[in-house]
C-alpha cells in the first residue's frame, strides 16, 4: 500500500491482516457474530453467476443449506485434515474454487492462495501442496510438459521403456497401491518422481473437477504412477454431484453419487438430480427458473449413465451435441479431450452442427510446434505464417487422421482449421475454469467455418 493510500488518508475505517487475525470479526463489528448465528438454512448465501457454455450465464441462487449440505459431503472417503496443505488459484467467482476452498477449511487444511495462472508452477515448488485441487487445463499441461522434456535421445528412449513399465503396472496405481516391483521402482526414480517433482513432489491426493478430464489424460497419468479422482458438478448443485474416492474409483467416470443425493437419467439420456444442494432459482429469471426443473428434479444439461455398480458417466453436454445434416448426433468432447492427448494440440474445437460433416479447429501448442518447426527447417516470421505452411498442415492433418480411426464414419473430421491464436478465457475462449465456449469459438471464426464448407460444396469430399 502506498502512503498516500493509508487508512487515515482515505478516511475510512481499514483493519490489517496482522490485527485482524487475532482479534477476528468483533474488531470489524461487535454485531457480526450475533447476527450470522440469525442465519438460516434457507437463506441466500450468494449469487454466482454459470460459466456461460452455451449460452447467457446466469446468476444461480445458493442458499446456506446449499453451500452447507455439498461441503459436508463431498470429500468424504478422502484423507483430508489439518497439516494438508493445498494452493487455491481458480477465481474465487467460480462455484468450483469457492466449494473448493470452503470444503477444504471445513476439514482443516492450510491454503495458499496463487493469484496468477502463470505463476501456477513456482508457487507449486514453493508450497509443496498435499492435496492437489485443479481443472483439465493444468493436468493437460503437466502432461505435455512431460511430453516436450522427453523429446530427444537419451531421453525419449528412457521415457517410452517407463511408460511402457508403468502401463503393465497400472491397474495397481488405480487401485490405489504404489508398485514393488523392481523395474516400476526404476522408472519411477528416473521419470515419474521428475513429473511429480514439478508439482512440489508432496502430493499425495490428486483431484479434478470443472470440465471432463478425459480417460486418455487419466490413463496416462495413472501410467506414471498418479491416481486422479475425477468428479462432476454443476454451478446450481452447489457443486459436486458424484465422485471417484480413493474406496470407490472406477477411471473413464465421474465416480458415485453424493449420499445425500438421488441422480436419475431421464428418457432423453439427460442427468437428472435432486437434494439438499440444489440451488433455488436463477436470479431475476423466473421463467428459466421453472425450466430449469422437471418434476422436481433439475435438469443438468448434461447426457450420461449410471453403470451397475453405482458410477456415473458424463458423455457430454445436451445443448452441445452436435447434429449433422444427415441426422447423426455427435458428442465433441470425448473427440477433443482424445486430440489433445497429443501433445502438439493446445485446443480443439470440433464443429459440423446441421452441416454435412464435422471437423476440427485447432490452436496448436505453439511452443512444441515451433520446435518442430526448427527441427524440419520450416522458416516463419509469425504464427499466422508457420500454421499456413504446408508441412505444418499435413502435420495436423495426419493427427486428425489417426483420430478417425477409432471414430464412427458419421464422426471423422473431414477437414482441419489451424488457427494463430491460443484459447484462453481471457480473449473468452475458454470460461475460467478453462471449459471451451464453443459458441465463442464458431463465431469468432464464423468466416473460416463458411469458406471451408463452400468449398466442400464446390469439391465434394468422397469417403
Amino acid at each position: 500500500m502506498d502512503v498516500a493510500d493509508t487508512p487515515a488518508n482515505l478516511g475510512v475505517p481499514c483493519v490489517g491482516m496482522n490485527q485482524f487475525m487475532p482479534e477476528g470479526l468483533t474488531l470489524l463489528d461487535p454485531g457480526i457474530e450475533s447476527f450470522a448465528r440469525t442465519i438460516q438454512p434457507d437463506d441466500l448465501a450468494t449469487i454466482i453467476y454459470t460459466s456461460g457454455t452455451t449460452g447467457t450465464s446466469k446468476g444461480a441462487m445458493l442458499t446456506h443449506g446449499n453451500m452447507a449440505s455439498n461441503i459436508s459431503c463431498s470429500l468424504l472417503g478422502f484423507d483430508m485434515h489439518p497439516g494438508h496443505v493445498s494452493v487455491s488459484f481458480l477465481p474465487l467467482s467460480h462455484v468450483t474454487a469457492r466449494h473448493v476452498d470452503l470444503a477444504l477449511l471445513y476439514h482443516g487444511v492450510t491454503l495458499a492462495y496463487c493469484p496468477l495462472m502463470e505463476s501456477l508452477p513456482q508457487t507449486l515448488l514453493e508450497v509443496r501442496p498435499t492435496i492437489c485441487v485443479s481443472v483439465p487445463r493444468v493436468y493437460e499441461k503437466i502432461y505435455s510438459k512431460a511430453e516436450a522434456s522427453a523429446r530427444y535421445f537419451p531421453k525419449r528412449t528412457i521415457y517410452r521403456w517407463a511408460l511402457s513399465v508403468g502401463r503393465a503396472h497400472k491397474s495397481e496405481v488405480l487401485a490405489g497401491e504404489v508398485p514393488t516391483a523392481q523395474n516400476w521402482k526404476v522408472a519411477n526414480k528416473l521419470v515419474f518422481s521428475k513429473i511429480r517433482a514439478g508439482m512440489g513432489g508432496s502430493v499425495e491426493t490428486f483431484i479434478s473437477g470443472g470440465a471432463p478430464l478425459g480417460r486418455e489424460l487419466a490413463e496416462w497419468f495413472a501410467t506414471v504412477g498418479i491416481r486422479i479422482h475425477e468428479g462432476y458438478g454443476l454451478t446450481e448443485t452447489s457443486p459436486v454431484i458424484a465422485v471417484n474416492t480413493p474406496m470407490n474409483h472406477h477411471i473413464g467416470t465421474v465416480g458415485k453419487i453424493l449420499p445425500n443425493l438421488e441422480v436419475r437419467i431421464a428418457e432423453d439420456g439427460e442427468i437428472l438430480v435432486r437434494g439438499p444442494s440444489v440451488f433455488a432459482g436463477y436470479w431475476n429469471r423466473p421463467e428459466e427458473s421453472e425450466n430449469a426443473f422437471q418434476d422436481g428434479w433439475f435438469k443438468t444439461g448434461d447426457i450420461g449413465q449410471i453403470d451397475a455398480a453405482g458410477y456415473l458417466s458424463v458423455t457430454d453436454r445436451k445443448k452441445e451435441l452436435i447434429k449433422t445434416s444427415g441426422g447423426k448426433f455427435i458428442a465433441p468432447q470425448p473427440i477433443e479431450n482424445s486430440l489433445k492427448h497429443n501433445a502438439l494440440i493446445g485446443s480443439a474445437a470440433i464443429v459440423g452442427d446441421r452441416r454435412k460433416f464435422a471437423f476440427v479447429i485447432i490452436s496448436p501448442n505453439f511452443a512444441l510446434l515451433e520446435v518442430w518447426a526448427q527441427e524440419n527447417k520450416i522458416a516463419f516470421s509469425s504464427r499466422t505464417e508457420l500454421i499456413a505452411n504446408r508441412k505444418v498442415q499435413g502435420l495436423y492433418e495426419s493427427i486428425a487422421q489417426d483420430a478417425n480411426k477409432t471414430l464412427a464414419r458419421f464422426e471423422q473430421l473431414k477437414r482441419v482449421l489451424l488457427v494463430p491464436e491460443e484459447f484462453t478465457a481471457e480473449n473468452g475462449s475458454l470460461t475460467p475454469t478453462m471449459k471451451l465456449r464453443r459458441r465463442v469459438v464458431e463465431e469468432r471464426y464464423k468466416k473460416q467455418i463458411d469458406e471451408i464448407y463452400a468449398e466442400a460444396e464446390a469439391n465434394p469430399i468422397i469417403s
